[in-house]
């Protein structure tokens, strides 16, 4: 369960972005690819939370479907199963362009 990790390094960045200010809640991005559980991660947000300033903050997950770019005729497409291959040409010369992303990206304050 390596999110009980990830979740005692995010109450690190936490505690130094709100310098002190009330937090009420945490916005995150999990990309589909991402080996993260979603509510196990909040399970963990609320044990490493536990006990100190930010208990009781809320963790709000936001997750990102994959999506791939062929590199052969450029078309985009989301991953519906974990084929990497071009829904319109078949090749599989393809990037990940999203759906890889883990991110706070923002915290709600008290009083901003």
């Amino acid at each position: 369960m390596h999110e009980l990790s990830i979740c005692s390094s995010m109450l690190g960045i936490v505690r130094d972005n709100a310098a002190g200010r009330k937090v009420r809640a945490v916005h995150v991005r999990i990309g589909e690819m991402r080996q993260i559980v979603p509510d196990t991660l909040t399970y963990c947000w609320s044990l490493v939370t536990e006990q100190s300033e930010l208990e009781g903050v809320e963790l709000l997950v936001e997750r990102v479907p994959a999506k791939i770019r062929c590199t052969g005729c450029g078309h985009d497409q989301l991953l519906n199963e974990l084929a990497f291959v071009c829904g319109i040409c078949s090749s599989s010369a393809v990037d990940l362009i999203e759906g890889d992303e883990f991110l706070i990206t923002s915290l709600d304050l008290a009083g901003v």
